[in-house]
């Protein structure tokens, strides 16, 4: 994390995956990791999100093609469609402002969260604006998805 954080504090492209993992079916998006979200509240000047959702890959690399397994090498001549949203825009202080009246839940059990951010949030207020970020996202790339889905069906 810390060097996809330096990518993004020199004005690098950063690709991630918030799924936590490579989809093989057609399913809607899953819940999303908030290591996206965490990436864009730390990152010194807000990041451009722009969400990115694919189809195809699934048959160049399919799970258990051969023998049940996967090929050892991806297959060729497969289609694969792209699609690019429009970008994901962040309020984040007024979202700050908003999850630093979060009351704080003990219920948690910490795992290496800090107790309190730079900007004044503790841990139940960090998990409120990771999710509500990875909400967004999720919603976006949920919304390309059935657009890549209704374009194959044309």
């Amino acid at each position: 994390m810390n060097e996809a954080l330096e990518v993004l504090s020199t004005g690098g492209w950063l690709h991630s995956f918030p799924e936590g993992k490579v989809a093989q079916d057609h399913q809607p998006i899953r819940r999303l990791k908030w290591g996206t979200a965490s990436l864009i509240v730390r990152a010194p000047v807000t990041p451009i999100v722009l969400p990115i959702v694919h189809t195809g890959f699934e048959k160049v690399m399919p799970e258990k093609s051969f023998f049940g397994r996967r090929p050892p090498l991806p297959l060729c001549g497969k289609e694969i469609k792209i699609i690019v949203g429009e970008p994901v825009d962040f309020d984040l202080p007024g979202l700050k402002q908003v999850a630093a009246m979060i009351p704080q839940d003990t219920s948690f059990e910490r795992k290496g969260w800090p107790t309190i951010t730079p900007e004044g949030l503790d841990e139940a207020a960090q998990r409120w604006l990771y999710q509500k970020m990875s909400d967004k996202i999720q919603s976006a790339m949920e919304s390309l998805r059935k657009t890549l889905l209704n374009l194959k069906q044309h």
